[in-house]
């Protein structure tokens, strides 16, 4: 018979023992009861495999059978036996197909359903219910008169960004970025990894920008978000996050205890299709096809993982610190978190240009959801059976926001840009980009 796949998001009988609370939990994320249709689902599979079980019982039976009837000269009961095995196998081998289905049918169903929240995230419907966690540093005062600019106002002015050549080259929500501004995104990301790996003890990895579906699907993109996915003629996705390869490291394996925490931190470009954002932030490069980011991951031990989120979220908030920038954190409310969170804290930062937060950072901490779906486990010293490792991810940040946020904020009443004191190392030593 088949295995079913390990690779679950949840564990079937943990539903079946708290079916209420597994519906109470959806609920707060806006989704249907689930635990009867997968319950229903589970004694259809688990009977179909009683079934293709005592087939087997007998098959092996009457193979004996046939043996001994030969022997004794009976040869129309040997014949009779060798006729219902040839039935039994036939029932076995398309009981076997009956059974994958059976499989596929259940983790299907599991597939699109969202990780359960934690007792402690605010219940809400969407951003607006979002709560304030702190906040940090203060809004920048300018002696100008005018406004403040927007980025793309401040880097078309200073030749720095070209939307009208991205376009022409690949089309929308695209940027040519050049000179001093091309430096300065570069500046951040290297800023932003050196901080991570020299400070804050993640290790840099440079992972593939082409995965196949299985670390989309271990990570939650897939099958449930595939619109948002770029994919190629080989059946490659371009990664939406560094933090699909990243936490698929781990998948298939079992680890050592004293592994964890394992820390990685990789800075790449990521693609997002923006499927479901037409007419939103399509000036400037708030929402872009391709953009460059920091990301944090981290694969821990089941109770450490609330820790690490802390950590994680300390670490994002060390790189707007050294920045200069002002910002706050925002605890996610159910309705407003990813697919794969238990909690989220986004970090939003401020750029007066538009007068507003907008997200800079998001950690998310996800329990063993995506490590049962790899199937990444770790072999407790005490424990006789190897357990699922729990996973987190953070932006540590997204660096074409992180431009747009030291523009806006460090613009002058010239047009020039002041260079933040951490990232002149970076820029050759010079104060202003003019």
């Amino acid at each position: 018979m088949t295995a079913v796949r390990e690779a679950k998001m949840f564990d079937i009988k943990w539903i079946r023992e708290n079916a209420e609370a597994f519906d109470a939990a959806l609920a707060k994320r806006g989704y249907e009861p689930s635990a009867a249709k997968l319950i229903a689902l589970d004694d259809s599979r688990r009977s179909h495999i009683t079934k293709l079980q005592e087939a087997q019982e007998r098959r092996n039976s009457a193979s004996k059978e046939i043996g001994k009837a030969k022997g004794a000269g009976d040869n129309a009961r040997a014949q009779d036996l060798i006729d219902e095995v040839a039935q039994i196998k036939a029932f076995i081998q398309s009981g076997e197909d009956e059974e994958r289905k059976l499989n596929a049918d259940l983790e299907a169903a599991m597939a699109v359903i969202p990780n359960l929240p934690q007792d402690d995230v605010p219940e809400g419907a969407d951003e607006s219910d979002n709560a304030l966690l702190r906040t940090h540093g203060v809004k920048p005062v300018f002696t100008f008169n005018e406004a403040p600019k927007e980025h793309f106002e401040l880097g078309e002015a200073l030749g720095g960004m070209d939307f009208a050549t991205a376009a022409k080259l690949s089309g929308s929500r695209f940027v040519v970025l050049k000179g001093q501004i091309a430096r300065l995104e570069r500046a951040l990301g290297q800023f932003m990894i050196d901080v991570h790996t020299q400070e804050h003890g993640y290790t840099e990895v440079s992972p593939p920008l082409l995965v196949n579906s299985d670390p989309l699907y271990g990570t939650g993109q897939l099958p449930k978000f595939e619109e948002d996915l770029f994919k190629t003629e080989t059946s490659h996705y371009l990664v939406p996050t560094a933090e699909v390869p990243l936490t698929n490291l781990v998948a298939g394996e079992i680890l050592p205890e004293d592994a964890l925490p394992m820390r990685v931190t990789a800075l790449t470009y990521c693609f997002r299709s923006e499927a479901g954002s037409a007419g939103r932030d399509t000036r400037g490069m708030l929402r872009q096809h391709q953009f460059e980011k920091c990301e944090l991951v981290s694969i821990t031990k089941p109770g450490e993982s609330l820790a690490e989120l802390e950590r994680m979220l300390d670490c994002a908030e060390n790189i707007l610190k050294k920045l200069g920038l002002h910002y706050r954190v925002m605890t996610l409310c159910t309705g407003d978190m990813g697919f794969g969170a238990r909690k989220t804290y986004d970090i939003e930062v401020w750029l007066p240009g538009q007068d507003t937060y907008r997200e800079i950072s998001s950690c998310s901490v996800c329990g063993d959801f995506q490590a049962r779906r790899m199937n990444a486990r770790f072999r407790p010293a005490d424990a006789k059976h190897p357990l699922h490792v729990h996973t987190l991810n953070g932006s540590g940040i997204a660096v074409g926001r992180g431009l747009i946020a030291v523009l806006e904020n460090y613009q002058n009443g010239d047009g020039t840009i002041t260079v933040p004191d951490v990232l002149k190392p970076y820029m050759g030593g010079i104060d202003k980009i003019g």
